[in-house]
């Protein structure tokens, strides 16, 4: 996988081309996505906005190289994934692909320091764990334990675990969904500096339509369709934001 000679918003780092993705019970078939177009662009911060059950995080698990579909082609960049091999996969998940879910998978015996170390010793290009929490603002919490930090601290935790390794792309899914507004809001301002700062591409998934303010792009899924895309011309900061 060739890195693009030039990085620009007009470029596509991801695209999903008709994409479907059914799962399968016995007899009974369930969609996930219906023949979903998308492209999400360089140095972009998008939000992909839908109901639970709408299909949103199994679009992102198969930009991240986590699923496959059952139907239609994904490409990062100029690289196809949907044909791509397990090795291949794990390759791109681990030197390309950051990922933040709602739940934290802090390993509790490991400091913050040591749990984004985890990542770091196995990475091409990394920043220190030191450098990729100080970007998220917890520069004073290296060696506390998950056990003694906040729920949006811990949090804070996964994105620097997933930044520290200079990833191309960060996916997050329900990132704030654990926390509560004021938390929240924390987490966001931590995504929205790794996003100018690193100018990493950025998917934030979620159900909270107030979340939808601080993007560039706000996608709109519904029963695993794209119902619309919009792009924000007065986007807000995440401290301005409120649910």
């Amino acid at each position: 996988m060739d890195e693009p000679q030039e990085d620009a918003r007009s470029h596509a780092v991801f695209r999903a081309q008709a994409i479907t993705k059914v799962y399968r019970n016995g007899a009974v078939e369930v969609y996930a996505l219906r023949g979903v177009d998308l492209d999400l662009y360089e140095g972009e911060l998008a939000v992909l906005l839908g109901p639970s059950g709408s299909g949103k995080s199994t679009l992102l698990n198969i930009l991240g190289g986590l699923d496959v579909p059952s139907s239609g082609h994904a490409f990062y960049r100029d690289w196809e994934l949907t044909s791509a091999g397990e090795a291949e996969l794990t390759r791109y998940r681990r030197h390309h692909v950051g990922f933040v879910f709602q739940f934290y998978n802090l390993i509790p015996s490991l400091t913050a320091r040591e749990n984004v170390a985890v990542v770091t010793e196995i990475a091409e290009r990394p920043m220190t764990p030191e450098e990729a929490l100080g970007l998220v603002g917890l520069e004073g919490r290296l060696d506390h334990f998950p056990a003694q930090l906040s729920g949006g601290e811990q949090q804070r935790v996964a994105i620097a675990r997933a930044i520290a390794k200079n990833p191309a792309v960060l996916l997050c899914d329900e990132p704030t969904g654990a926390l509560d507004s004021q938390t929240g809001i924390r987490v966001l301002e931590a995504l929205q500096r790794v996003n100018r700062e690193l100018g990493t591409s950025t998917a934030v998934i979620t159900h909270n339509a107030a979340i939808a303010r601080m993007a560039d792009r706000v996608v709109r899924i519904h029963d695993g369709t794209i119902g619309s895309i919009e792009v924000n011309e007065a986007k807000l900061e995440p401290a301005e934001l409120s649910w």
